[in-house]
């Protein structure tokens, strides 16, 4: 067991990036889609099929080889922002300002994410492969010192897809696949507290929680694949929900802990907020990852020029509320044992158009675009930590054959994210809870957020 979670470990360590598809996708899984901005699903030129639309799997002879590589440059950041303590009241009425920084960046400058497929033909009609990519990824943090620290100052959700797949061809005209994944997940939050609040000292006893936590879910994708004529074909691709239940610790941090009583021993305060909130207690998180539905189509217009397109609804719904779940109970500080997220989430479609045009022999050039609509319904409900809004993708690249066996896969994107604003509040009757894990305050910050792609990938048929 530790020797799998040290190899799961480092092949996530490049997987921290701000989200590049809405919601917490990470937005592509080959370099040969990304070129086409993700329009390419119903082309099945190499093994990255597998993610795509796994049918086209039956287009492929023999056996075939795609790892690719993304290097992701995302950058999120935060003006203008403000944050106020809250007083006694019902519901908490708007306190004194807090101080720190109100302006930042929030992602990591430049990580790497991999993507590995390997698909084999057993028999005329069925083909066997194995998808190992990244399906979703985000990760954003705050400085320490931010007037938004209260309450979550940080969160991660880091994942990588086993997706073990059989493709079948019906007849000549149509293919179906079905295939199952296992699907880790890792998560961090870090979630700041305002200890000195009873203490009638704001933001002078500050605290935080680093909360860690993993799971394995399992879900399943279909997939069909219609070859409409010589020159046309349409595919439809499922990809099931899967539930997590991301179980692990949170470590507390306690700016109370200086607070002494006689003798220079730990005073009443420190050991009851000690009690509350100990150096390590068990928490939880349950998520469940969205399904989607993909139709697409391609059509070959001449022997040099290729066009595809592709419409892909996401249930985002799925994640409406969340609850980050303490096992000490916190009673005693007039709190239950729990955070809660309402972000209220909506189904979402992306809209891609691409093509292809074989310059010569040896290299293919691509291009697409695609606008990819936010599940965030509102500014009262953007998260300060996923400050998500629509984007526009602008792709392109292309193909160079090396031999007859191999090829190489090149692209870059760039992604125009939406001004966004964020207005925090983190009062528990605003959420519906007459308690909760909160330090009660409430803020407002405007983003300004884009993010570059570069990939390259290599394919090679056995």
């Amino acid at each position: 067991m530790q020797l799998k979670r040290l190899t799961l470990s480092v092949m996530l360590m490049g997987v921290s990036a701000a989200t590049l598809a809405s919601g917490y996708h990470f937005g592509t899984q080959s370099v040969s889609s990304q070129s086409t901005a993700n329009a390419s699903a119903a082309e099945a030129a190499d093994a990255s099929t597998i993610f795509y639309n796994a049918a086209g799997m039956t287009k492929l002879e023999g056996t075939n080889f795609s790892g690719a590589l993304n290097l992701v440059a995302p950058s999120v950041e935060y003006s203008n922002a403000t944050g106020n303590y809250t007083t006694a009241g019902t519901p908490r009425p708007i306190g004194a300002a807090i101080s720190g920084a109100n302006s930042g960046k929030i992602t990591e400058d430049l990580v790497a994410v991999p993507h590995l497929y390997l698909t084999h033909k057993l028999t005329d009609r069925v083909v066997a492969g194995l998808g190992i990519y990244v399906p979703f990824a985000s990760e954003t943090e705050y400085q320490r010192n931010s007037v938004l620290r209260y309450n979550l100052n940080a969160t991660s959700l880091k994942t990588i897809d086993f997706n073990p797949t059989v493709a079948f061809k019906l007849n000549d005209q149509h293919s179906v696949a079905l295939g199952l994944t296992a699907q880790y997940a890792k998560a961090h939050l870090r979630q700041y507290a305002n200890f000195g609040s009873g203490l009638g000292a704001n933001g002078v006893y500050d605290g935080f929680a680093d909360v860690d936590g993993d799971d394995w879910g399992y879900g399943y994708n279909l997939a069909w694949l219609w070859d409409v004529d010589a020159n046309t074909r349409i595919g439809v691709n499922y990809r099931s929900e899967i539930e997590h239940n991301l179980s692990g610790t949170a470590k507390w941090q306690r700016g109370t802990d200086a607070l002494l009583g006689a003798g220079g021993a730990p005073g009443v305060v420190s050991n009851l907020v000690k009690s509350l909130f100990p150096d390590e207690e068990a928490a939880s998180i349950k998520i469940t990852t969205p399904e989607s539905l993909s139709l697409h189509a391609m059509r070959k217009l001449d022997p040099k020029v290729t066009l595809f397109g592709d419409v892909t609804w996401t249930k985002h719904s799925r994640f409406s509320s969340a609850q980050l779940k303490y096992a000490t109970s916190k009673a005693a500080a007039g709190q239950s044992d729990t955070t809660y997220l309402n972000p209220a989430w909506k189904d979402t479609y992306k809209i891609s158009l691409g093509g292809a045009y074989q310059y010569s022999d040896a290299l293919q050039l691509r291009t697409g675009v695609a606008y990819d609509k936010s599940p965030v319904p509102d500014d009262d409900h953007r998260l300060a930590t996923l400050p998500d809004n629509d984007r526009i993708w602008l792709s392109f690249g292309g193909r160079y054959n090396l031999n007859k066996a191999s090829s190489i896969d090149f692209a870059y994107s760039y992604i125009f994210i939406k001004d966004a604003k964020a207005n925090v509040d983190g009062r528990c009757l605003t959420q519906g809870q007459s308690t909760c894990v909160s330090s009660q305050t409430v803020g407002t910050a405007e983003y300004d957020s884009h993010a570059q792609i570069l990939g390259v990938q290599y394919n090679y048929k056995f």
